[in-house]
């Protein structure tokens, strides 16, 4: 195996290149691997503040966050505790940040202190999105509703926060220097889009395309984070400048779609966490087994990245254990699957 590095080769995959062994991306700390983690996702800290798992808080529109056990303490917006009834009335309610006396320089700085540039790819994020800020706003019952009753309203509150999401992503862009970018709006559920396609051309991606210019201007690789069954927007993404995208979850037809795109629209995910892995009582070979049954089928050629984990309770010992199967299953044999296989 040469001597590149876990950045050097994740960012092989992330360019649309062969990487050199099969890349992990990782959502947060793995104290299972033997290896510097190859991506560390980071957001500007004071937008970040509502997200800390296990601590939760208030995002910079208003909307409290909370920590959720079952989901290793991962937060949600609070339950029935919307900011908004009625969309006609947003203007009265939302207040936009003032972001103007951020000191951009000291904050990057702080953000990645613990980040080791040579060995670990920055990718930068700051938002959960257009579509799921508005779900936040108002919950699904009532957003999705104003976006069918109140179209233009509801483009009007999504030009007001992009245009602080536009200032966000230039400053990043500019003081983080992140290798690529992600930007996230899950707008799909396990079996279909929460929306139509033409709803989102309409209503959404004008918004998300206005602030991954900045990305795009310089000279960046562009990653979605979109879950469930989400395949109908991939024509658009790559409109957007997508050539990477993660969970890419299993309801969603990845062999057709590696088939038809190839390493132009690189897989990052293709774990089917809803399946026998996630059962209380799923086994250690049950796990490693799943591990290795996803190398091989979506690695061959390039084009693919290993994510996956295991979820539940905050301080389950099999959680931990099943994240230590996966782990070591990875590292015995992801790392050396395209040294078998040319």
């Amino acid at each position: 195996m040469s001597g590149i590095t876990e950045k050097e080769n994740i960012m092989m995959f992330i360019r649309g290149e062969h990487p050199e062994w099969v890349p992990k991306f990782v959502m947060g700390p793995d104290p299972y691997s033997k290896h510097p983690p190859a991506v560390a996702c980071i957001g500007p800290g004071f937008m970040e503040e509502a997200h800390k798992p296990f601590v939760g808080g208030y995002d910079i529109w208003g909307v409290e966050y909370v920590p959720t056990e079952e989901t290793g303490g991962m937060t949600l917006p609070a339950p029935n505790k919307f900011l908004i009834d009625d969309i006609l009335k947003w203007r009265d309610i939302i207040k936009v940040p003032d972001i103007s006396g951020v000191d951009w320089e000291a904050t990057a700085k702080k953000d990645l202190e613990n980040v080791d540039r040579k060995n670990t790819a920055v990718a930068q994020r700051s938002h959960v999105g257009y579509f799921q800020q508005l779900m936040a706003f108002m919950g699904f019952s009532e957003g999705l509703c104003a976006m069918f009753e109140e179209p233009d309203e509801v483009m009007a509150l999504f030009d007001c926060i992009c245009e602080v999401y536009k200032e966000v992503a230039k400053k990043s862009i500019e003081y983080y220097k992140p290798d690529f970018f992600i930007f996230t709006d899950d707008t799909a559920t396990a079996r279909n889009p929460f929306i139509s396609v033409d709803m989102y051309r309409k209503l959404v991606k004008p918004y998300q395309k206005a602030e991954i210019q900045a990305a795009v201007d310089a000279g960046l690789p562009v990653m979605t984070h979109n879950c469930g069954r989400c395949e109908d927007f991939i024509e658009d993404w790559f409109d957007l400048g997508v050539s990477s995208w993660n969970p890419a979850q299993v309801v969603n037809d990845l062999d057709g779609i590696k088939k038809k795109y190839g390493n132009k629209l690189g897989i990052c995910g293709g774990w089917d966490s809803s399946g026998p892995v996630a059962w209380p009582d799923a086994t250690e070979e049950t796990i490693r087994q799943a591990v290795r049954d996803t190398i091989d089928r979506f690695a061959p050629g390039g084009g693919y990245c290993f994510l996956a984990s295991s979820q539940g309770p905050v301080g389950d010992k099999a959680t931990e254990e099943k994240k230590r199967w996966i782990t070591e299953e990875y590292e015995s044999y992801g790392r050396a699957f395209y040294q078998k296989t040319r």
